[in-house]
């Protein structure tokens, strides 16, 4: 690294010192009328500063570099440190790529996906309430992320306003339930039909608005969704919501708080491999290749025969279908809903689960899901900087793998080439 990037790193350390003085080193006591001058802030805050921004230049310096000539191994026929770094990391490389081939392997694949499926079936069994109740959130979240996926994964379509839906669902069942008696089981299908209709109803004037415009009208519906429930006092109880929502029942059997959190894992759980399943097939289907072409370049897709008033509506309707899915599920869990549950910052966080997952990618919407949700329930014990550190994570994910963590891999066809045929 040079000395004038080691020096603009300490400009850097310097002026972030500067802007966080107020906050960090300087404490004022209302009470008391006191005022505390924290040095030692200033200094941690300074050396975090310029060794973070030393390692972040030499990271994006390594990722630049362009491929270099391979170096001498030996001299004199004794082996350098650069060859042993280099024999080092062919072995790692080398290891990974047998794990890899190991695990590609259809028996051990099948012992995996089964190893899997315990873990899944007997984790509230021997997990605590609270862990349950984390991981039932995580996978609404994937379900959500599922179905965003369909719209901005495969079409290619920046929706903003993903969480209507999601609300739309949930005020079904407790609209249904408070006015009318309706259980979970008759909620579900009518939350997801009702989220369905508004998907359409939202696609049908976006149909020639495409990028940034697109991005502002359906952040646009998801706030006047918002509003509307906040202001429907009578129907939906206006800022105060909806309380008493019954859990998921069994036929009429009593359950207890535990009991009833485990149901409604099963519940989520079931409903998530439905998504994926239902998901998996669409991609691959007919309709699902037009989405992804359509998303690639829609004049194109159009010159080709693909009908893209017909491909968006579809997509925006299946994709509000599973958001309605989880907003019944969501009003069942919590036996609570407000409009305070659906602001847009809940949009955010469903379209940076399907980013940072890999857009496309269903076994990526599915990670990204869970990590985001469940690296800050986690990382509570570093309450004070949680939110540093998760923000921090992103950041480098952004910039070392901008695709996700899972990227989609598109299918290659290729065909033999006939025996005597021509070259």
């Amino acid at each position: 690294m040079e000395f004038k990037e080691i020096k603009r790193t300490f400009g850097v350390a310097l002026w972030f010192v500067f802007l966080t003085f107020p906050i960090m080193v300087i404490k004022v006591n209302a009470v008391d009328n006191t005022l505390t001058w924290r040095w030692h802030n200033m200094l941690i805050v300074g050396f975090g500063a310029f060794f973070g921004g030393l390692l972040w230049r030499f990271a994006l310096a390594r990722r630049k570099a362009p491929g270099k000539a391979a170096a001498p191994t030996t001299v004199g026929g004794e082996e350098t440190a650069e060859g042993a770094a280099a024999r080092e990391a062919n072995g790692l490389k080398a290891r990974f790529a047998a794990v890899v081939a190991v695990v590609k392997r259809e028996k051990y694949r099948k012992g995996i996906y089964a190893a899997l499926i315990a873990i899944v079936v007997i984790f509230p069994l021997l997990s605590s309430l609270y862990q349950t109740n984390i991981m039932i959130t995580a996978l609404i979240y994937v379900m959500l992320a599922l179905g965003l996926n369909i719209v901005i994964g495969l079409g290619g379509m920046l929706h903003l306003g993903y969480i209507a839906f999601y609300a739309v669902g949930a005020y079904t069942y407790g609209i249904l339930n408070h006015f009318f008696g309706m259980g979970v089981w008759v909620a579900l299908p009518l939350g997801a039909l009702f989220a369905t209709v508004a998907g359409i109803l939202l696609a049908l004037p976006v149909l020639r608005l495409r990028g940034d415009y697109l991005a502002i009208v359906t952040l646009g519906f998801a706030e006047i969704v918002r509003i509307v429930f906040n202001n429907s006092t009578r129907l939906t109880g206006g800022p105060q919501g909806i309380g008493g929502i019954p859990r998921p029942g069994f036929f009429g059997l009593e359950m207890n708080l535990a009991t009833a959190t485990t149901y409604t894992y099963y519940i989520i759980v079931a409903a998530v491999v439905l998504t994926v399943f239902v998901v998996w097939r669409f991609e691959n289907s007919r309709l699902g290749r037009a989405l992804v072409a359509m998303g690639e370049d829609d004049i194109a897709a159009e010159s080709m025969g693909i009908d893209i008033t017909r491909t968006k509506v579809i997509a925006f309707a299946l994709g509000s279908l599973w958001a309605g899915i989880g907003g019944v599920i969501f009003a069942s869990r919590t036996t609570f809903i407000n409009p305070a549950s659906f602001t847009v910052w809940q949009s955010v966080i469903v379209l940076s689960c399907v980013v940072l997952g890999g857009m496309g990618s269903i076994p990526g919407a599915i990670v990204g899901a869970l990590g985001l949700i469940l690296i800050p329930e986690y990382l509570r014990a570093f309450s004070d900087y949680r939110m540093l550190m998760f923000g921090a994570i992103l950041v480098i994910m952004m910039v070392f793998r901008p695709g996700g963590l899972i990227q989609k891999k598109r299918k290659a066809y290729t065909f033999p080439v006939e025996q005597g045929g021509e070259s």
